[in-house]
């Protein structure tokens, strides 16, 4: 993906550049080349899928179709993983957006009532009886008007 990001800027990039050039030339057959060539590789993956649907109980290659379902189980292991720590690195932000100040945005020590800084009252702003999120500094919920803490 980061490739499609960076080939498409280079690309973007290139109609600023003297078309006359050789060099400008060289890089858009360059690009070109390798688009070509990625569709040449997802057309064959394409097939090798549909083939593979085929001759999988085929004793012939039975040492691939083992090797491919091998790599299956550790593609889904690694999705859990990157799952799992995506998870994890957005509970990391959450938490560290919690002890922010909502007023001068200094970071705070967990368990303080009032921001370091300014002086500002801390904590959640989330209603304890529904749930919504509420302006900090609030004293009662915007959605079912409970005092909030």
């Amino acid at each position: 993906m980061a490739n499609d990001i960076l080939g498409g800027l280079l690309k973007g990039f290139s109609s600023f550049m003297p078309q006359d050039d050789p060099n400008t030339k060289l890089f858009q057959l360059g690009n070109e080349l390798n688009d070509l060539q990625q569709q040449e590789t997802q057309a064959y993956a394409v097939i090798g899928k549909r083939v593979f649907s085929n001759v999988s109980s085929d004793p012939e290659f039975g040492d691939l179709v083992l090797e491919i379902q091998t790599l299956q189980r550790r593609i889904a292991q690694v999705q859990s993983q990157m799952k799992a720590t995506q998870d994890e690195k957005e509970a990391m932000e959450k938490r560290a957006q919690a002890l922010r100040c909502p007023e001068c945005g200094s970071e705070n020590q967990e368990g303080v009532k009032f921001c370091g800084e300014c002086g500002a009252k801390l904590g959640s702003s989330a209603c304890s009886s529904c749930g919504t999120e509420n302006p900090p500094n609030t004293r009662f919920c915007g959605e079912c008007g409970n005092k909030l803490l």
